[in-house]
């Protein structure tokens, strides 16, 4: 996972609790700035790698929460990482994309809270769209 799915508070927020993962990169991908969002969006990035963690101990009810969180507008596709392995990211589809990166950090100082606070708002919508 890329972008807000990084940050502890965001999937405390989403799945009630921090999922085991592992830092992670993609090569060929990057997490892109996206005009009007405060999260980015992951696309194709020749000679950039896209840091991010691998969360690997989701269950089949989070992967259902994080899929209707990211909505249909994402595509679940599996990419490389620089470790050799493989894991699943949502791509972002054309439109809207900046030519700077996302700034993790910025987002973390000046929206952090305000975000986590809205996913927790939502969560149990994205629990019941999942099915769970």
């Amino acid at each position: 996972m890329y972008g807000t799915l990084q940050f502890d508070a965001v999937l405390e927020a989403l799945l009630g609790r921090i999922p085991k993962r592992a830092a992670a990169s993609a090569p060929g991908w990057r997490a892109a700035a996206l005009e009007g969002r405060v999260y980015p969006g992951l696309v194709a990035g020749p000679g950039s790698a896209a840091p991010g963690l691998r969360l690997t101990d989701l269950s089949p009810r989070e992967w259902g929460i994080l899929d209707a969180f990211e909505d249909d507008r994402y595509d679940l596709r599996e990419v490389e990482l620089t470790s050799g392995g493989r894991g699943l990211a949502y791509l972002w589809p054309e439109g809207d994309v900046r030519d700077e990166n996302w700034d993790a950090q910025q987002f973390k100082v000046l929206h952090l809270q305000e975000y986590a606070a809205r996913c927790a708002r939502i969560a149990p919508r994205l629990a019941t769209e999942a099915g769970q």
